[in-house]
């Protein structure tokens, strides 16, 4: 499917091999268009037995249970559960400070991957895949499609974006709630650095709105453990001012800001119910795909 596009760099034929026998799975019930793998609130033609229901005038004779009538003298029709496929929305966060990495990759390059590699194995599976790269705004959109030629759209904007600008992730991300259809997949791929209690607000509304909402928290390893050795300069990648400063003498100040604002990370997303991935780009990517997976298969949605 994406021999054409050998050349991207943040397509590695071996790692797409080796994760598409790993369904992606969604945990809460979809509306999909099409038969797929997921749960769905309606009932179908699944051989999960769902429930007996009465008989009434128009259903079909050929689904009324005689054993049921044999047992209660009363008419009962089989309902089965129906499966369906999912609209997975991906959102990949192309501010500028996803153009950090201290190691051979940076934020963004790790979130193409991701990026591309759930987009892979959706498709595969038959379900429809869109992406929205966001920094200030919506800076490339394209609607969930399930085609294979459109697979090939996704992977020419992941390759186009560059990480520039500020970011406005929660009123993106307020915005893409109202404006995508309900019980989507959606998966955001960012460094999240905002307010965690801003962050809930549009987490809320985005399951408020039904959707299934992941989270993949891309950090650098400096920036967790601050290790550096010398006097350095820091530069706002979001077009802020640099300041230069003795790594010594801020060091406590900064570790204890950043164990404070993920302790509130993780308070957010249990308090959201949301599923959530804190990703160091130091990590195999294909580690961390084989993680997010097999949780979600294992959490399989609740009809």
């Amino acid at each position: 499917m994406w021999n054409e596009q050998a050349s991207r760099d943040f397509l590695d034929p071996t790692i797409l091999a080796g994760l598409a026998g790993m369904p992606l799975m969604a945990r809460r019930p979809m509306r999909g268009a099409v038969s797929g793998k997921h749960t769905s609130p309606n009932r179908g033609a699944s051989v999960e037995f769902a429930e007996y229901r009465k008989y009434v005038p128009g259903d079909d004779l050929r689904r009324l249970d005689w054993r049921a009538h044999g047992r209660s003298d009363r008419y009962y029709v089989k309902e089965f559960e129906a499966d369906t496929n999912l609209r997975c929305c991906l959102v990949v966060d192309t501010s500028g400070s996803m153009g950090f990495g201290s190691g051979s990759l940076t934020k963004l390059d790790y979130a193409r991957r991701i990026a591309a590699a759930v987009g892979y194995l959706a498709v595969q599976q038959g379900d429809a895949v869109g992406l929205s790269c966001l920094a200030a705004g919506i800076v490339e959109h394209l609607p969930p499609r399930r085609n294979p030629s459109h697979l090939r759209a996704v992977f020419d904007v992941l390759e186009r974006v560059r990480p520039t600008g500020e970011t406005e992730l929660v009123d993106v991300l307020h915005e893409l709630a109202e404006t995508t259809q309900q019980a989507a997949l959606v998966i955001v791929i960012s460094d999240f650095f905002d307010d965690p209690e801003r962050l809930k607000s549009c987490f809320e509304h985005l399951r408020f709105r039904k959707h299934d909402v992941s989270l993949f928290h891309l950090l650098d390893p400096k920036e967790i453990s601050f290790d550096f050795q010398r006097p350095t300069r820091f530069l706002d990648m979001e077009g802020g001012t640099s300041i230069f400063a003795d790594t010594g003498e801020i060091a406590d100040r900064y570790l204890s800001a950043i164990h404070e604002y993920l302790e509130q990370m993780h308070d957010v997303v249990m308090q959201t119910n949301t599923d959530y991935m804190r990703v160091t780009i130091d990590e195999p990517y294909q580690d961390a795909l084989t993680r997010f997976l097999t949780r979600r298969a294992t959490a399989r949605s609740v009809r």
